[in-house]
């Protein structure tokens, strides 16, 4: 198993007994792996590519990164497995951060078919976050503009869109909106003209479970005080001193 420790991006060796990263969805061990049935058959679960241990949209991406993934690049995902699960919970930050990561990483290297989407729905994202906290977690601000400035003209039309929709615009934010933007943005990376797009979708990947990991991660609780001991002399009736007797 310490194949699994550590987070080094290299190839790692699989023992035969374990699955292997592959394509698609496997009926059993011995016919390979995705991502997510590994995880299943790491946790203990039923075997599956869709288990009750992970964050469903964390587990979406997933999948999709490791379809997508050259055959020769996916077994670097396999150090990353460990760390999905036990990741779950329903904080509706998570499905946003999800959105918002994966658009502002494709915007940048997906074609003009894509963009226009990807900026739509990074600019909903940014809309819904600011609502919920006030303000954008840290970083995610440059991020946005980051990726916005490899697109100025998508951007402009993005935000003229939202600003004609009116009250389009201020749609509940779902999972099924967020499983929109991250298919896009992995199909956008994996079709880029770039020539790392395995690179790209691991550190994806990576960036997910790490802003997942932030907002469901239990956080441990505080050590109540501890009460000071109770004198229970001071309960008994004390002697009155000779100078207050009457």
């Amino acid at each position: 198993m310490n194949m699994l420790k550590g987070n080094s991006p290299d190839p790692m060796p699989v023992p035969s007994l374990m699955p292997v990263l592959s394509r698609g969805k496997h009926r059993t061990p011995r016919s390979g792996a995705c991502f997510m049935e590994f995880a299943s058959y790491l946790a203990g679960e039923a075997w599956s590519d869709h288990p009750a241990c992970t964050h469903p949209l964390v587990a979406s991406l997933a999948r999709m990164v490791n379809d997508c993934t050259s055959d020769s690049s996916r077994a670097r995902l396999v150090p990353l497995i460990p760390s999905v699960i036990g990741l779950k919970g329903d904080n509706p930050r998570v499905r946003l951060l999800i959105a918002v990561r994966a658009a502002t990483a494709a915007l940048p290297v997906s074609s003009s078919d894509h963009q226009r989407a990807l900026a739509v729905g990074i600019l909903n994202c940014e809309r819904q976050l600011e609502g919920l906290d006030g303000e954008l977690p840290e970083g995610l601000e440059a991020r946005i503009r980051t990726a916005f400035d490899a697109a100025p003209e998508t951007e402009r039309w993005a935000r003229e869109f939202i600003s004609s929709m009116g009250a389009w615009s201020r749609t509940k934010f779902t999972d099924r909106t967020a499983e929109t933007i991250i298919r896009v943005s992995v199909q956008g990376i994996a079709e880029a003209c770039t020539p790392n797009p395995d690179d790209r979708l691991f550190e994806l990947l990576s960036g997910v479970i790490e802003d997942a990991t932030r907002v469901l991660a239990p956080v441990e609780a505080e050590p109540a005080p501890v009460a000071p001991p109770v004198d229970r002399r001071s309960d008994r009736a004390r002697p009155v001193p000779a100078h207050a007797r009457g």
